[in-house]
């Protein structure tokens, strides 16, 4: 059914692709080593505990409540069984993650990706460049106006090849749809429901007010993130030997075939994933999809493109095994992830660390309260790297807090989710970041070092921004 020409690039069988990259420190390894640390605070830091209330249906904390409370060490069994409390904790972005694989295995075979990244390919082959701004603009929007986070993960897979076909490398690609969709979509959060529609509840602030300040902190960290990517990417097509291919191959012989055509079949395919992609912003935007319905509509568009595509039902099963055990790693990776949240909850550091947070901010002069506030979200984001749920921690605290000390509330809550969203490209707690470089094949540590210089200047624009809002006292309060 494959009917494509030999191109400049190919990948591995599918079942090679559970495997990690071997360059840098295993992410794996990454996290038990932070496990094993958080672990060994729970005998060293006291535990505290705030009072949950209920506001709106949701479990927020009373800032006045905080006391501290008999130590609950995690000792050694119990931080082993963790793991498994995590891997519960992190089932459903697991499943997803598998059943997204499944049906991207489905499609896979049917040989319709592989032909659109050679026709995207050929009819971009001179104009390349417009690819990134292009590319970055549709997952900063999705980002920014749905917050898409999670389901970032499934453009991974599709966009990686094409960018590396097109003369670029893995790195091009992963970065295109991770900085595209979160660092600079989701972060800005022009009307994202996760971070700044659940922040500005708590903050009882009109939803989604404040946007015009937020557009304009778009359309910087869009022009930061298209120039960064850019730049790479034109160095990796000048030298390709500088480019970093994860689990892809570059052949240095191989041609595109500048008169390919793709066949009726695998055209009728992917006008079902354009289907699919359009269903997915609708039922997210209006009917409130999550991380299930998204699943079952990428799984029940995988075997419908598997029947367009002449696939027996035998086959379709083939491909989602073996598309389900592409993601194994990725997987694994959020659970693991979510115990480190398990051990300091089960050990009572989760409110003693956000208490005395907020004490070092009650200490800053008034200058630098939101960039005092910024940095405390940032690194609570370490330990909570779920925006709503840091939402749901965080701003009953901050919300107050920044009444007493003469920053707007509205600030506060750009605060939150500049910490929250620049922190999700570094910290190796983020199940959404570990799952996509996994997806890539991409080590975690040459990421680091890649997009280091990146972090820096998003936290520099971060600070300009906070110093504007309060100095213009952005709100309405």
């Amino acid at each position: 059914m494959n009917d494509l020409p030999n191109g400049p690039i190919t990948s591995k069988p599918l079942n090679q692709l559970t495997e990690l990259p071997e360059k840098g420190v295993n992410p794996f390894v990454l996290m038990f080593i932070v496990i094993v640390i958080v672990t060994v605070l729970t005998y060293i830091l006291p535990a505290g505990q705030y009072e949950r209330i209920e506001k709106d249906g949701r479990s927020v904390v009373d800032p006045t409540s905080f006391e501290f409370v008999e130590s609950t060490p995690v000792g050694l069994l119990e931080m082993f069984s963790s793991i498994h409390a995590g891997m519960i904790e992190g089932a459903s972005i697991i499943l997803f993650v598998f059943l997204f694989g499944g049906a991207l295995g489905i499609m896979q075979a049917t040989g319709a990706l592989d032909s659109f990244i050679k026709f995207v390919a050929v009819r971009f082959g001179t104009k390349e460049k417009l690819l990134i701004p292009l590319m970055v603009l549709i997952f900063a929007s999705l980002g920014t106006l749905i917050g898409s986070a999670e389901d970032a993960l499934v453009y991974i897979a599709i966009i990686v090849p094409m960018t590396i076909a097109l003369g670029f490398d893995a790195l091009t690609g992963f970065a295109i749809v991770i900085l595209g969709t979160l660092a600079t979509g989701f972060i800005s959060g022009i009307t994202n429901p996760f971070n700044v529609g659940v922040a500005q509840s708590i903050a009882e602030l009109p939803m989604y007010s404040g946007m015009g300040l937020r557009i304009a902190l778009l359309v910087v960290f869009y022009i930061v993130t298209v120039l960064y990517i850019y730049f790479h990417a034109m160095k990796v097509k000048r030298n390709p030997e500088l480019g970093e291919y994860g689990k892809f191959m570059r052949e240095e012989h191989g041609q595109l075939d500048k008169n390919f055509r793709m066949s009726k079949r695998h055209s009728a395919a992917l006008i079902i994933l354009l289907v699919n992609f359009i269903l997915l912003v609708y039922g997210v935007i209006k009917l409130g999809w999550y991380i299930s319905e998204i699943g079952g509509l990428f799984l029940l568009s995988g075997i419908i493109m598997g029947l367009i595509g002449g696939l027996t039902p035998s086959k379709m099963a083939n491909g989602f095994i073996s598309g389900a055990g592409d993601m194994v790693s990725g997987a694994l990776i959020i659970g693991v992830a979510q115990t480190i949240l398990v051990i300091i909850t089960s050990g009572g550091l989760l409110d003693t660390i956000l208490y005395y947070a907020a004490g070092l901010v009650e200490q800053l002069p008034p200058a630098i309260n939101a960039i005092g506030m910024f940095i405390v979200q940032l690194f609570l984001n370490f330990i909570v790297p779920s925006g709503s749920g840091q939402a749901a921690l965080t701003m009953p605290i901050m919300a107050p807090l920044a009444d007493l000390m003469g920053v707007t509330r509205q600030t506060a809550v750009l605060a939150f989710q500049l910490g929250d969203g620049i922190s999700n490209m570094i910290f190796p707690t983020s199940g959404v970041l570990l799952a996509g470089l996994a997806v890539a094949g991409i080590s975690f540590t040459k990421w680091v070092k890649w997009v280091f210089p990146y972090l820096l200047i998003q936290v520099a624009v971060a600070i300009i921004f906070l110093i504007i809002a309060q100095s213009i006292q952005y709100g309405p309060f």
